[in-house]
């Protein structure tokens, strides 16, 4: 496999990585705030969901340096 073909592999990777990461935050702010008593576990829950919600741009912007990368390597 060449550089080309495993930079767009890699970018695909990243694009579907960051829409999982936009899902997972909402799944974890979900998941860790709801029916929690607790204020303590609560805040825990929504700090731990916009964590996983930051690594969503960095994915994408990953994702589309990557395709650039393999489109210039390619030479298209």
């Amino acid at each position: 496999m060449n550089l080309s073909k495993a930079a767009e592999m890699l970018g695909h990777i990243c694009f579907f990585g960051g829409f999982a990461s936009i899902i997972g935050s909402i799944a974890i702010w979900y998941l860790k705030t709801n029916g929690v008593e607790s204020a303590e576990l609560k805040a825990h829950g929504e700090r731990f969901g916009i964590f996983v919600g930051l690594w969503a741009p960095t994915f994408l912007i990953l994702s589309h340096r990557l395709s650039h990368f393999a489109k210039e390597s390619s030479g298209k």
